[in-house]
């Protein structure tokens, strides 16, 4: 009668055990900053990627100024 008891408790327990354990995984939210990275990073390239020419021409404008700027010096 006992051990039938226990074997019953026990069996709860590993299903309880079980169940924690999905939904502890659905819930986790310790990755949720890298992947939030990822995507910004992601979107950045692909900004850099798109307006790659347009940053050119303003970061050579950006130098000749500066250099035309210490030739008068």
């Amino acid at each position: 009668m006992y051990s039938k008891r226990l074997d019953n408790i026990l069996i709860d327990m590993k299903q309880e055990e079980k169940e924690n354990n999905a939904v502890g995984l659905l819930s986790d939210n310790r990755g949720i900053g890298v992947v939030e990275i990822v995507l910004i990073l992601v979107v950045l390239v692909a900004l850099v990627i798109i307006f790659k020419d347009k940053i050119i021409e303003i970061i050579n404008k950006a130098f000749e100024s500066i250099t035309s700027g210490t030739d008068s010096l």
